[in-house]
């Protein structure tokens, strides 16, 4: 059922299965994806007990600024106050966090800063809270080339580019990222929509402006990127997953980013599966969130 709230900032439109009793789950989708990478998973946790909630992030689908003045940022710290902001108007003080990408940033970011809200964190592609710091350094050439999309949108003729082609250019990043995953006009379509939000490309592309610090960030966020800017840990119980064919990440996952979490941490890569974790391989996604949800010792 789509249901929207006033969330921060933002109108905020989401999703939600299960009883409302139900532990309590959020589902947090990336870019260039939407809320139907989680199709496949919500009925699995729904079955289990949990309270799911999906919403779509800033610039995507259904979900609105509430004013005109307010800067259409895609900085960070405006993913992770927006998921915070969402928990408080849903009245759920305390939640599993299971995203990838963008959605992953903004669950590893409440993780870290806000860790009494979070029973359990499940993120595809490890700690990716941003290091812009050192965002000017070079990079091995393999990754430089992964990252092409970026450096496209650092300039007007990329921002142009976007506004023009939205479909086109988030199918060849599907195509790009997921490789060995064969999905059909029908699945893409249903989550294009979402692009046409008329604050999508401002979003996106400040996003990938100031993660190099090209562009000023929002004012009213400076103090959360003040936090994030010192690299905290994450010490609530979190798994890490990978695609073994993802087309972006890093080569070779994730495993390296353990120092980042000092409390219980997995690591798993899952073969032949690319960027887009959970319609990829939406099991193995769904069982990760229940054991964070069940754990063993319970």
């Amino acid at each position: 059922m789509l249901r929207q709230v006033e969330a921060g900032t933002l109108r905020i439109a989401y999703r939600e299965l299960g009883e409302p009793g139900g532990w309590p789950v959020l589902l947090l989708h990336g870019f260039p994806y939407d809320a139907h990478s989680y199709d496949e998973v919500a009925p699995r946790l729904a079955a289990r007990g949990a309270r799911v909630v999906i919403p779509w992030l800033r610039g995507c689908g259904p979900t609105r600024f509430l004013s005109l003045d307010t800067p259409r940022s895609g900085q960070q710290a405006a993913l992770g106050g927006d998921l915070l902001a969402l928990m408080d108007a849903l009245d759920i003080p305390r939640a599993v966090l299971a995203g990838y990408d963008w959605g992953g940033r903004a669950a590893c970011i409440v993780s870290a800063l806000w860790p009494e809200r979070v029973a359990g964190l499940l993120t595809g592609d490890g700690y990716n809270i941003q290091d812009i710091a050192t965002a000017a350094e070079p990079r091995a050439p393999e990754m430089e080339h992964r990252d092409w999309y970026q450096y496209y949108l650092h300039g007007a003729r990329g921002a142009a580019g976007l506004a023009a082609h939205r479909h086109e250019f988030c199918k060849l990043l599907w195509r790009l990222w997921s490789p060995e995953w064969r999905f059909d006009e029908a699945t893409f379509a249903r989550s294009a929509h979402a692009f046409d939000n008329p604050d999508f490309v401002a979003v996106v592309v400040h996003s990938y402006r100031h993660r190099f610090g090209l562009v000023e960030g929002d004012p009213a966020l400076e103090e959360i990127e003040h936090r994030l800017a010192a690299r905290p840990s994450i010490g609530v119980p979190a798994i890490s997953l990978d695609g073994g064919a993802d087309g972006v990440s890093r080569p070779g996952g994730s495993a390296a980013d353990a120092r980042h979490f000092t409390g219980p941490f997995q690591h798993r890569a899952i073969p032949h599966v690319g960027h887009n974790l959970p319609q990829e391989a939406p099991a193995a996604f769904a069982e990760a969130v229940l054991e964070l949800a069940e754990p063993k010792s319970a």
